[in-house]
């Protein structure tokens, strides 16, 4: 028997990789010590055939299923990796959580989603959850750059994901280039002709957000141009009164970068409820390049992060951190700048 002690002060009672009260009730039936049991279940060892066909069927009449959590901390590896990320309902997450599954599961490996709303307890709780687990890594999306501290000592691989947090408590940090991302956005809609372009500020407390408003403001300090700026989450709800804001306080805009893409739709709807044109009157850009902004009528133009390469980069951190391979510990992935419909150059025809 042994004991295992955790990060979250969890302990578990197991032998060979299966809970006691329930190979105890096993070996009682088949007449056999709860060591044989887990000799048959795990195979590592070899078993008399008589001896494993009662195992077997002792196994089957009592219905007896192998506590999954206390087989992975016998072999080590539970082949799970837990992604946190702060809102379900954002597409972006959405879209990244599939990639994610979906590469995950081509090297053997099964993903634990965590909603946790953006909170910082319930990143904490299932941080603790995944340690109990013996989960292999966890990736972790967060906008509480709080999270550090108690990152420390941490018994298992975290991968920062979307923000910075220092080398000595993750194995490594993959964002995107957002202040080139912000500087992307405010050229493009300069090119285009636009003379009165606001910027919506996503929650300046998260890296990105803040990355992508310093990268507009930086434009303008470059050209002379004064900030023109808004508020808001990054939500659809939010971009709803957040647009009936902007057009009260700027009546003359010309041009919105939007904090991402859920919100830029959320500033289309609005516009296009007042009668307010897209391109003519007013143009749009989006910020990380989801699926909705080009199923959309216009399609969005937005500043497009690689999330196919981002959610590689993470997993391959954690898939490969017990191997002797080079890796860094910050990626900063290129934006790129997607020119659909909502925006319309010098010159251009739509």
């Amino acid at each position: 028997m042994k004991r295992v002690s955790s990060f979250g002060n969890v302990d578990l009672l197991f032998e060979g990789g299966i809970v006691l009260s329930s190979i105890r009730e096993v070996a009682r039936l088949a007449k056999v010590s709860p060591a044989t049991v887990s000799r048959v279940m795990n195979g590592t060892a070899a078993v008399a055939p008589e001896t494993r066909k009662r195992v077997l069927a002792a196994i089957e009449e009592t219905g007896f299923i192998p506590n999954e959590v206390a087989r992975s901390l016998f072999k080590k590896s539970a082949k799970t990796i837990g992604l946190i990320i702060p809102s379900i309902r954002n597409p972006y997450f959405t879209q990244l959580a599939g990639i994610i599954d979906e590469l995950a599961g081509k090297e053997g490996y099964r993903i634990f989603l965590c909603n946790v709303g953006g909170d910082l307890e319930k990143e904490k709780a299932a941080i603790q959850m995944l340690v109990a687990m013996n989960a292999d890594g966890v990736i972790l999306a967060s906008g509480n750059q709080e999270i550090q501290s108690f990152l420390s000592g941490c018994p298992i691989p975290v991968v920062a994901l979307d923000m910075m947090v220092s080398a000595e408590v993750v194995e490594a940090c993959v964002y995107c280039d957002y202040y080139q991302g912000g500087r992307l956005a405010m050229e493009h809609l300069l090119e285009c002709g636009c003379q009165n372009i606001v910027c919506i500020r996503g929650p300046q407390k998260i890296f990105s957000a803040r990355q992508r408003y310093e990268g507009y403001r930086d434009v303008c300090r470059e050209r002379g141009i004064p900030e023109q700026t808004v508020d808001c989450d990054y939500d659809f709800l939010s971009g709803l009164a957040m647009t009936e804001k902007l057009l009260e306080c700027y009546p003359q805009v010309d041009g919105i970068i939007a904090s991402n893409d859920i919100v830029a739709i959320s500033i289309y709807k609005i516009l296009h409820k007042k009668n307010i044109t897209v391109p003519d009157r007013i143009q749009l850009i989006g910020f990380d390049g989801i699926d909705l902004s080009e199923l959309m009528s216009p399609e969005l133009t937005t500043v497009c992060q690689p999330i196919e390469d981002m959610a590689k980069t993470a997993l391959d951190v954690v898939v490969r951190q017990k191997e002797n391979f080079e890796k860094e510990t910050e990626y900063i992935l290129p934006v790129s700048l997607a020119i659909r419909e909502t925006t319309k150059r010098r010159g251009r025809e739509q």
